[in-house]
């Protein structure tokens, strides 16, 4: 078997996964794959354990064991095509750009979006990127959900995807957002460190989880449950507006979000915990949109990354959109 272009990734059960089925615990370790992608490396011999080939998905963990996981690259399984979808390109050199995402635009090809997404235009607008970053990713180092608005950087070669990759894995990126919460949010400016994993149940869904005790000892303070992952947003309220229309004041607030780490839902998960969901947020927030949002008012609204070549830091930035401006227009009515 060729693993030249496949990633090795091992782990060490801690303590508190011991019982926990093999395919369960490891699906929380690779958030981008389903349960059943799990199973099939499982059945195809990509997973050992101790050294030794797993033998069934469903076996119990040992509290200690070594797991080795030999990942095919990132989704292979269909070939992604150009698409002449527009682009609002914020900036362009020889190594990246950086595009604008409108909120209902996909990233990249997934379950129930084979095709129209921010892969296909980007391949369109520069064919070169075949094979940089994964068939169905071409030069995408990060994400935003569908929903969200604002800022993502695709590399051009090979070179600049693996210092973007460093910068993102480093933490070394700034990455600022603008969301409008349900309530009036207190204190006005804080940071939330609160470790973000899978859900237990609704495995499609992200939640802050609680940090094990037993595992903090195991690997140190500051770390984990099992299943979930460091996550810390720090936060500042610009602006607090009523809206009166339905008859009762609801307040909301506009906040900067800064995220230090980039864990799925990130935002939109620590809010919802701290009992201030992103409007139109009904997967987190209230399942009844108010303010005439057909979508999450959450806005990628900067980044910051190292060009190549270049010593310092360059910040790039993106406008409220204007149907979140017009939200905010009516509120300050």
């Amino acid at each position: 078997m060729d693993y030249e272009s496949r990633e090795v990734r091992r782990f060490t059960v801690p303590p508190s996964a011991a019982g926990q089925r093999l395919d369960r615990w490891l699906t929380d370790r690779f958030e981008e794959e389903s349960r059943s992608a799990i199973q099939r490396w499982i059945a195809e011999g990509l997973v050992t354990v101790n050294g030794q080939r797993a033998g069934k998905a469903g076996m119990p963990l040992e509290a200690c064991a070594d797991i080795e996981v030999v990942a095919p690259p990132a989704a292979v399984e269909t070939s992604l095509r150009p698409e002449d979808i527009p682009l609002d390109i914020i900036f362009e050199d020889d190594n990246l750009l950086v595009v604008n995402k409108p909120a209902g635009l996909v990233v990249h090809p997934g379950p129930g979006h084979s095709a129209g997404t921010l892969a296909n235009a980007v391949l369109h607008h520069c064919p070169q990127l075949e094979g940089i970053g994964g068939e169905k990713r071409p030069g995408i180092v990060h994400r935003l959900d569908k929903g969200t608005s604002g800022l993502i950087v695709v590399a051009k070669n090979d070179a600049t995807m693996r210092l973007l990759q460093e910068q993102f894995a480093g933490r070394n990126v700034y990455k600022e957002y603008l969301a409008l919460l349900e309530g009036r949010v207190e204190p006005p400016r804080g940071r939330i460190d609160a470790p973000v994993g899978r859900h237990p149940t609704r495995r499609q869904r992200m939640a802050v989880l609680p940090a094990s005790s037993e595992l903090n000892n195991e690997v140190g303070a500051g770390q984990a449950a099992a299943g979930a992952r460091e996550a810390v947003t720090e936060y500042e309220c610009q602006q607090v507006y009523e809206d009166r229309s339905s008859g009762q004041t609801a307040r909301f607030s506009l906040v900067r979000a800064v995220l230090h780490t980039g864990r799925t839902h990130q935002i939109r998960v620590h809010f919802a915990w701290r009992h201030h969901p992103v409007a139109g947020d009904t997967e987190y927030g209230y399942k009844r949109r108010r303010l005439s949002l057909k979508r999450p008012f959450l806005h990628a609204h900067k980044l910051g990354i190292r060009l190549p070549g270049e010593a310092e830091r360059r910040l790039f930035e993106s406008p409220l959109p204007g149907e979140l401006q017009r939200v905010l227009k009516l509120l300050g009515e």
